[in-house]
């Protein structure tokens, strides 16, 4: 099963993407991820896309396309994916179209955008282990601390208000024109997403059966 998360940042398709991922077997395959990664290697293409993450834009085309249709190329990709920030616009869903990848399912998150401002800009993460965190929704048990390793929490530059507020300005006018390039399809599933995770999690799960 080839599935594809779609909405605007902080619409939870990270969250959901795992869970399907884990219920179906398949990998998720998370492009800002693959980024972080790329960049953590300090490679030309991950140093260049930071760069663009960093103040609230869209990574070029040939670099997403390129490094998203590398990784659905891998075996582990042959019976099925939950892609999550990948297609971003209608180029990107053409060139997935025109790569032989079939959709099954396009699941898009819907949730209005002062809560995605307010899900986004509360993020935190551990400067040392990684953990993730949310000062409204998951905050740690001594401020500013990780529970697990004590080290730091920091707010990552892509979770700033000012470029959180350029991110949900760029994405909405794509997100649009996704859905409605997937509904013409038949592909499109629409959940709202304003709802507790667990709630989004069961629809989803009734929506793939």
């Amino acid at each position: 099963m080839n599935i594809i998360m779609l909405g605007l940042p902080g619409a939870g398709k990270g969250t959901q993407a795992k869970l399907i991922a884990q219920i179906k077997s398949i990998p998720h395959v998370s492009t800002g991820d693959l980024f972080r990664a790329a960049y953590q290697e300090q490679n030309e293409m991950g140093i260049l896309a930071k760069r663009y993450m960093d103040k609230g834009e869209l990574v070029p085309d040939e670099v997403t396309i390129g490094i998203a249709l590398e990784r659905l190329s891998r075996p582990d990709c042959q019976d099925g994916f939950v892609l999550d920030g990948f297609p971003r616009n209608l180029s990107q869903a053409d060139a997935l179209s025109n790569a032989g990848k079939k959709i099954d399912h396009v699941i898009y998150i819907h949730a209005d955008e002062t809560l995605l401002v307010e899900r986004l800009t509360g993020r935190r993460v551990c400067s040392g282990c990684g953990g993730p965190y949310h000062i409204l929704y998951h905050p740690p048990k001594e401020n500013g601390r990780c529970d697990a390793c004590g080290q730091p929490l920091i707010q990552r530059d892509d979770d700033k208000e000012e470029t959180v507020v350029e991110r949900l300005k760029v994405n909405k006018e794509l997100t649009d024109q996704l859905a409605a390039y997937y509904r013409q399809r038949g592909a499109l599933r629409i959940i709202d997403g304003s709802q507790d995770i667990d709630r989004v999690s069961a629809e989803i799960v009734e929506l793939l059966k």
